[in-house]
């Protein structure tokens, strides 16, 4: 089993989900991986969370323990010896520390972008509102209020599929990409009652993705999220 590189907890997490077209995410496929469909359906999320308590090799960064981020991910399968893992990859992973950007760019190969942030987590009456914001010539906004009570993530929902992917792989080359694993318990979902988001996709992700911009996602979900644990990357 490879070392821990990072431990944290991921909280308050919104997920806006795209069905694409699943030409447009080839361009971003790594090595040896194929996409994971759910009914035959392609996604790709728009995420929003808050890292919470992080240390990287067990150690608390100043400065760096407490943060947002934004992604936009989609979903990916891989086949070794054990069988087929169900992972994740990262279009662009956003973040308000240049710090965190510097080594994840030049020592892993990831795709941040250091940008202004802000959050708002709400409670009041019965509701929760989870907002995550950034600015790139304009602020960018994804917000999404639900019942304050969480319930289980149902088996063989599409809830499911979105969040039980337990590996990250990142395209190093045309013939090598990195694995690495993330360990998290089965997250509970508070029930979503209505969302509002305001991204210019086409500005952030690249002309492949304008077109969602004007798009209404195919769910929206909020899972309160937990302590992770994220492993060193090995190359496949």
């Amino acid at each position: 089993m490879a070392a821990v590189f990072l431990t944290a907890e991921w909280r308050k997490l919104a997920m806006a989900n795209y069905v694409v077209d699943p030409s447009a995410l080839q361009p971003y496929l790594p090595n040896k991986t194929e996409l994971d469909l759910w009914n035959d359906t392609c996604y790709v999320s728009l995420v929003g969370f808050m890292f919470l308590n992080t240390k990287l090799c067990g150690l608390r960064i100043p400065f760096h323990h407490t943060f947002e981020e934004v992604n936009l991910r989609f979903y990916v399968k891989y086949k070794d010896i054990t069988g087929w893992k169900r992972g994740v990859v990262f279009i662009k992973e956003i973040v308000p520390k240049p710090a965190l950007t510097f080594v994840a760019n030049t020592m892993y190969g990831e795709h941040y972008q250091t940008l202004p942030m802000s959050h708002m987590i709400e409670a009041k009456d019965d509701r929760l509102t989870v907002a995550y914001r950034w600015e790139l010539q304009r602020w960018h906004s994804l917000e999404v209020t639900a019942a304050k009570n969480t319930v289980a993530i149902r088996e063989g929902s599409e809830e499911e599929f979105i969040t039980e992917h337990y590996w990250g792989y990142t395209q190093l080359a045309p013939h090598r990409t990195s694995e690495y694993a993330v360990e998290h318990p089965r997250w509970m979902v508070f029930p979503v009652s209505s969302y509002r988001i305001d991204v210019d996709f086409g500005k952030i992700y690249g002309g492949g993705f304008s077109n969602l911009s004007t798009q209404k996602p195919g769910s929206v979900f909020l899972a309160e999220g937990s302590e992770i644990v994220v492993r060193r990357g090995t190359k496949i």
